[in-house]
């Protein structure tokens, strides 16, 4: 329970700097008045962009974790993830939008060109913004950078003191909140993200060296870009010649077939 209160606080203050960053935009919008709203009050422009901007952030917000969920199974580039559901999600957006614009009336059903127009103008200011979070959060770890190494040289004096019990040195360059239930490892760029039973955050390490330091946790780097946790293996899926490692969190490590018939051999599936 102690563990949980962090990362409720996280997710929450992560939803007021959201919301707060989405209501600057619907400030803006207003001020700019864009689409021929400009000769409409003031108020009533703050009120309809600002309330616009929450409800594009529903429909857009979701888009992260599903790309996370989709790029190891799909093995698709994220930012072709990005592209492909943003302008999916602009379509229930727009017709939301366009409702609302006619309510409490009687709603009409937009020609071809009315309604490629709305989908045009909606994708235009969504993409926009959805393209600003999107380098935020590649740009969040570079941010942290100093934590991660600050850990870092936590982990090395865990590492390099004499110890009773075996210690992995790379837990202790994770948050306590995510505690030391290891799942497994996934590589980002230059970073390595950890997933735990807790969660998920990103490591300034390569990963192969982050592999090196998990001294006394049984796995297997199953894939050039995954090391998954002995332990943390739910099942296995097959697609084809494809397949992958089921793992809890709704996780899915995807197996090189370089490494099939090794691991086969040791007994993981």
């Amino acid at each position: 329970m102690e563990q949980a209160r962090p990362a409720a606080a996280r997710i929450a203050r992560k939803l007021v700097i959201d919301l707060s960053v989405m209501t600057a935009v619907g400030l803006v919008l207003a001020i700019i008045g864009p689409f021929g709203t400009a000769a409409a009050p003031l108020a009533w422009r703050l009120v309809s962009w600002i309330g616009l901007a929450w409800l594009g952030y529903a429909f857009y917000r979701p888009l992260a974790p599903l790309v996370a969920w989709l790029h190891p199974r799909l093995e698709l580039p994220r930012a072709g993830l990005w592209i492909g559901l943003t302008m999916l999600a602009t379509v229930p957006l727009t017709a939301a939008i366009w409702t609302i614009e006619f309510l409490p009336g009687p709603v009409p059903a937009p020609t071809l060109e009315q309604a490629l127009l709305a989908y045009l103008n909606v994708l235009a200011i969504g993409a926009s913004v959805t393209v600003v979070f999107y380098l935020l959060e590649r740009g969040r770890p570079k941010a942290a950078a100093h934590d991660a190494m600050a850990r870092s040289v936590a982990a090395s004096d865990v590492q390099n003191a004499p110890q009773g019990e075996p210690h992995s040195a790379f837990l202790q360059r994770l948050p306590a909140e995510l505690g030391s239930d290891l799942i497994a490892l996934e590589m980002e760029d230059h970073y390595v993200r950890a997933h735990t039973m807790l969660g998920s955050d990103l490591v300034l390490l390569r990963l192969r060296d982050a592999i090196a330091e998990l001294d006394g946790i049984e796995g297997a780097q199953v894939h050039r870009s995954w090391w998954v946790a002995r332990d943390a293996v739910e099942g296995v899926e097959r697609e084809g010649r494809k397949l992958r490692l089921l793992l809890p969190r709704g996780i899915a490590a995807p197996v090189a077939r370089s490494r099939m018939s090794e691991l086969g051999a040791a007994g993981w599936f």
